[in-house]
């Protein structure tokens, strides 16, 4: 038997959850390995640019060069360690999201309910289970309330299975299938109903671990962005291996040296390889992650960062994500005569005892909705003999909301009578057919309803009914209207809007994203809710029921202009965002509900609520906010931006500063100048622009129009060409700037070891001009110095240190074969950057003059 040892009350104690941890490990399947030190080192070694350093290394051993050998060995040791700290961080960064977006249980210990990551159920511990949760270890139910649980993911049977709980009479764990059983299974989903269970096995003693089944490893396309960056990188591996070749040739046919003129291929195809756009990539998808996280949003994947920048249509539900969802019941309306909460703090007064007491029966006894809460937070306040007198009763039946009947009740017996008491709240239209209302008393239920909602408050109706008991065969009526219902009267609910969230659709508006309330409530509260929310109601509300029937083209035309949907099913989901794609929108939609999870899924950023949402609608989701909150949503989109921005620059800049580099490669071969780069340098530059594309260009702050400007282009590459030409400009610029400064200084008369010393510090120098440009995307080259950005300084600083060791320490500057040029070299350097700087502006006053 498995063991036991939570009290029904109170669960298992904290001390005793973390023995059991360390007794039976991680609630979890097993994983594939992760990426250990030693294997994030052999992946690096794989890398193009460390092998050509190798080969680089190995021809120079052969030479009998053993200095400049040991140097480019200590560079692949060197590139390995910067290499190696970074994906390290990076794999840190991404175990700390994938702590975060385990899966989640409600438990009880030390007898209050907690919520905890899933890997930390352990066997014993309590699990209380509602609809839309999924299991996350075997258990044992000891309390089950109309419980269906979906077990297809370990029996392939589609159809849900009905659940009891546990008896002494039950013997041994079965195997999952089949109605009427106590066991519940890891990995299992709960469609209906709620209970509480105790846990009998986890992680790999679970039945899910015994059949070794993966849980939704779903084979996604590439993102776009990796699909471009792989394009770009074949590209330039393609031109550069071409290009290394020719060179080779080349040199073997001027010069007849063919160890050289290998050399003089590696070198080149080290210039024109971008090994950065992976490492940039991969930096800034994981610390863009973190980042949003820090938001108290949660990505679970990377497809949701790159489309938060072209995002278009924010659809969002109003209770919980625009509001705070503090529900509290403000009114209650009976026979003409209203109650407000706010008015006095005398007793409610007896005539709308009735009212509350059926909502509380209505309810959950131990609720979970805001709304239920709601009743009993003023029952308890209120009533609380009544509520002790009714404490006795049992919950028998009961009928959950559909689309086709928005009302729910609970079917109650009490001792030692006879026949039953249903208790029913809801919609008031719902609630009102249910009673088969007069026209007179109907008109009076619209009125006072209108009058609550165009406060924006959220109204139910409440009513009761009395039965005998089940029919033949032990079965109780299948619908709700087979019950004689009596009208108690109406409930107001007040759900505050949150304080930022004017501020959030203002922001959204300015950044050219619609935002959308699609919601459950009544048209009247919903209207006063988006008024105070500042959402566009110029159109009329649509109500659900208005959606029916259209065809296809009307029902994008009217999703097209209208901003607030009220009474909407969640299966009416789906059409809204299919519909607002169908008319080019990038969609982000919201939801919390099983029901949800199609248009989550559908949508190009489903963002599920972590708070009150499902496991159902989490797991279809893209993107989870963790607080409910609607402004967290407008951070990550303009974090999103930021990324998006940031990822351009960096690329601009690879792109750029690879042109000089390759040029001032080929050049002096081809004027017949000596070589200004050798392996040793080109490795030298790496050390400077890995870092910098990779940390410097991924902690750049916002631009100052980023909420002020249209969202990116649907389908628009993030290097358009446009921009690829800008980039391929500054660097032939730069290319020009250097390439004439180092013809200058061999006009000079200085030796090679001065000229290769002043072309290659004016290259460093005209770098860190690309760097800056590349910062800003507004203003004068130098604006860029004006943005704080800490890594750019530590950047910078940690350069000129590698600058002054390697001129300064005699062993080194003879590996690199360079000597301080003097006054030739500070003027040929300066010149550089005076006609680099000029020319860049000129370029940014051309292309602004365009845009």
């Amino acid at each position: 038997m498995p063991e036991s040892g939570s009290s029904i009350h109170s669960g298992l104690s904290e001390t005793e959850a973390q023995a059991r941890w360390l007794q039976h490990g991680p609630n979890e399947l097993p994983q594939a390995s992760k990426r250990t030190a030693w294997r994030i080192a052999l992946e690096l070694v794989r890398e193009p640019m460390l092998q050509l350093l190798l080969v680089a290394g190995g021809i120079y051993l052969a030479l009998g060069d053993v200095g400049e050998a040991c140097m480019l060995l200590a560079f692949v040791a060197l590139t390995l360690v910067i290499s190696f700290v970074q994906e390290a961080r990076t794999e840190r960064v991404l175990e700390a999201l994938r702590d975060l977006s385990s899966p989640r249980a409600l438990v009880i210990r030390n007898g209050e309910r907690k919520r905890i990551p899933g890997r930390e159920v352990v066997p014993g511990d309590l699990l209380l289970l509602e609809e839309g949760d999924r299991v996350p270890a075997d258990a044992r139910l000891l309390s089950a309330n109309d419980f269906l649980a979906d077990e297809s993911l370990l029996t392939g049977e589609s159809v849900p299975v009905c659940k009891v709980p546990w008896l002494t009479t039950h013997g041994d764990v079965r195997r999952p299938g089949g109605d009427d059983q106590p066991w519940v299974y890891s990995g299992s989903m709960v469609v209906r109903g709620l209970g509480m269970a105790e846990v009998t096995a986890t992680g790999p003693h679970s039945e899910l671990g015994r059949i070794g089944v993966a849980l939704h490893q779903i084979e996604q396309a590439p993102p776009a962005l990796q699909q471009q960056t792989r394009a770009l990188v074949r590209t330039f591996a393609l031109v550069g291996i071409s290009l290394s070749v020719l060179v080779a040739l080349l040199y073997v046919w001027m010069r007849g040296d063919t160890l050289a003129a290998v050399l003089a291929g590696i070198t080149l195809a080290m210039s024109l390889l971008p090994q950065e756009f992976p490492l940039i990539l991969t930096v800034f998808m994981a610390m863009g992650a973190w980042r949003i996280s820090q938001q108290r949003v949660l990505v679970r994947r990377a497809s949701a960062i790159e489309a938060l920048g072209t995002a278009t249509v924010l659809c969002t539900d109003k209770t919980g994500t625009l509001t705070l969802n503090r529900m509290s019941i403000a009114a209650m309306h009976v026979s003409g005569q209203t109650w407000r909460a706010q008015e006095t703090s005398a007793p409610l007064p007896e005539s709308f005892h009735a009212l509350l007491l059926h909502g509380i029966l209505a309810s959950e006894r131990d609720p979970f909705d805001p709304m239920e809460k709601a009743f009993w937070v003023l029952g308890q306040a209120q009533l609380p003999q009544q509520i002790a007198r009714h404490a006795p009763w049992q919950l028998v039946h009961e009928y959950g909301l559909s689309p086709e009947m928005l009302a729910m009740s609970h079917v109650w017996r009490a001792p030692q009578q006879d026949g039953h008491l249903i208790a029913t709240k809801g919609a008031p239209e719902a609630i009102a057919d249910l009673c088969h209302l007069s026209d007179t008393a109907l008109a009076e239920v619209r009125r006072a309803a209108d009058m609550f909602a165009s406060q924006g408050m959220r109204v139910l109706g409440v009513a009761r009914a009395r039965h005998d008991g089940p029919q033949q065969g032990g079965q109780w009526p299948a619908i709700q209207h087979d019950f004689d219902f009596e009208f108690m009267g109406l409930v107001a609910l007040q759900d505050p809007l949150r304080p930022d969230v004017p501020q959030a659709v203002q922001a959204c508006r300015g950044a050219g994203i619609k935002v959308v309330m699609i919601t459950g409530d009544h048209p009247v509260t919903a209207k006063a809710m988006a008024e105070q929310a500042g959402l566009d109601v110029s159109a009329d509300v649509v109500r659900g029921e208005d959606l029916q029937g259209l065809s296809d083209e009307a029902f994008k035309a009217c999703v097209a202009k209208v901003s607030v949907f009220a009474r909407v099913m969640p299966e009416q989901k789906l059409r809204i965002v299919q519909a607002l794609q169908a008319g080019g929108h990038v969609v982000a939609m919201t939801g919390d509900g099983v029901n949800d999870a199609p248009s989550l899924k559908a949508a190009d950023i489903g963002v599920a609520m972590g708070s009150r949402g499902t496991d159902v609608a989490r797991e279809a989701s893209a993107m989870v906010l963790l607080d409910d909150d609607f402004g967290a949503i407008v951070k990550a989109v303009q974090l999103g931006r930021r990324i998006d921005d940031n990822l351009r620059k960096a690329m601009a800049f690879v792109l750029a500063v690879h042109v000089p580099i390759a040029g001032l490669t080929l050049l002096p071969l081809l004027m017949g100048w000596p070589l200004l780069f050798m392996p040793v340098h080109i490795a030298f530059l790496e050390l400077i622009i890995d870092p910098v594309c990779s940390i410097v260009f991924e902690a750049e702050p916002d631009e100052r129009d980023i909420m002020r400007r249209p969202p990116r282009e649907i389908g628009r590459p993030l290097l358009t060409r446009s921009m690829m030409l800008y980039s391929l400009t500054q660097g032939l610029l730069a290319l020009g700037a250097v390439g004439l400064a180092y013809a200058w200084l061999l006009q000079q008369g200085l030796s090679e070891p001065q000229a290769r010393a002043g072309g290659f510090i004016a290259l460093v120098a005209v770098n860190i001009l690309l760097i800056v440009n590349n910062r800003s995307l507004h203003g004068h080259v130098m604006s860029g110095l004006l943005r704080p950005n800490p890594a750019l300084w530590r950047m910078l600083a940690l350069t000129l240190c590698l600058l002054g060791v390697v001129f300064f320490v005699p062993a080194l500057s003879g590996l690199f074969k360079m000597t301080l040029p003097g006054e030739s070299g500070a003027i040929a350097v300066g010149a550089a950057m005076f006609c680099t700087l000029i020319s860049l502006q000129i370029l940014r006053w051309i292309r602004a003059g365009k845009a």
